[in-house]
């Protein structure tokens, strides 16, 4: 049960990463068609500008699943470094449930703010006038995620499936 769960989470972060390659992929396709009708045909842009903004900030927070999967984030180890095996893992617990507290609060927030687009009819102030519940759903989804990452990051510790901070069980101190 506990390997399907990790399975599961391990896909919908990979998936994560993929979607969040998808929009930053398809927001350099639409600077250069935006460059090429606006300099080469001087033709004017409706909808590139709130598109690429929308695809790289829902990239962002969709990404975020993925990122955590690979420990992709800004890590300082030089404290763990110096730090006992109890030790790190006490602090590797704390990072990991202030990071789950904190997603699961954007989470929630997030998701206030998509019903509140939903249900008032937001749109974006601009000629395309988008939908904005579309982008906003990037939050509470994105964030959502990262949330269930960190749940399968706390159980790999907790289990031993995972070092804290990935690093050896034993540190080069202990050793001395």
């Amino acid at each position: 049960m506990m390997d399907f769960f990790f399975k599961s989470i391990h896909g919908i972060s990979i998936a994560c990463g993929v979607v969040a390659s998808l929009l930053v992929g398809s927001s350099i396709f639409v600077v250069c068609q935006m460059v090429f009708i606006r300099y080469i045909l001087n033709g004017s842009t409706v909808w590139q500008t709130d598109y690429v903004t929308f695809a790289l900030v829902g990239a962002t927070f969709i990404g975020s699943p993925y990122v955590l999967l690979l420990k992709g984030h800004v890590n300082v180890d030089l404290l763990p470094h110096y730090l006992s095996y109890p030790q790190r893992a006490v602090l590797a617990y704390c990072g990991s449930l202030l990071g789950l507290l904190f997603s699961a609060t954007l989470a929630y927030y997030g998701f206030e703010l998509f019903h509140e687009a939903w249900e008032g009819n937001w749109v974006s102030e601009t000629v395309w006038e988008l939908p904005l519940w579309i982008p906003y759903l990037a939050m509470p989804v994105g964030v959502g995620l990262l949330a269930l990452q960190y749940v399968a990051d706390i159980m790999a510790l907790i289990t031993g499936r995972e070092m804290p901070f990935a690093m050896e069980k034993h540190s080069e101190l202990e050793g001395e």
